[in-house]
């Protein structure tokens, strides 16, 4: 067991998906550092207001409703979202469809062979 878990954590299938893992929150970051810094100002410079977070609250008795937060993190996901798309789908679908498609394995021989003995089989 302790075998198999040791081919399970160190494959590379596992530390593939570490490292996209990893690429993926640091990708995040910066774009949501982007927006937060970037977008959002000129965001606030157009509506008027210093903080996009607090350009459209609400007040309701002692609570506050923060609509431009939301606002924000909605345009953090779409930047993350079209990212990902135009940075790694895209040219991930353009390097498959360059790629030779690959022809279907022949089964092994032993496989082969069983069916060679079982069509002989039912042939009698």
């Amino acid at each position: 067991m302790l075998k198999e878990f040791k081919e399970f954590a160190f494959g590379g299938n596992l530390i593939d998906i570490a490292t996209g893992l990893i690429m993926g929150l640091a990708f995040a970051a910066l774009v949501g550092a982007l927006v937060e810094h970037v977008i959002m100002p000129i965001v606030g410079i157009a509506g008027g207001a210093e903080n996009v977070a607090d350009m459209w609250a609400v007040e309701a008795g002692n609570s506050v409703i923060r609509i431009g937060a939301f606002v924000s993190a909605v345009l953090t996901f779409l930047a993350t979202a079209a990212g990902v798309f135009f940075f790694i789908v895209k040219p991930y679908q353009r390097y498959q469809a360059s790629q030779p498609a690959e022809a279907d394995e022949a089964p092994p021989e032993d496989v082969v062979l069983l069916r060679k003995i079982a069509d002989s089989l039912a042939t009698r």
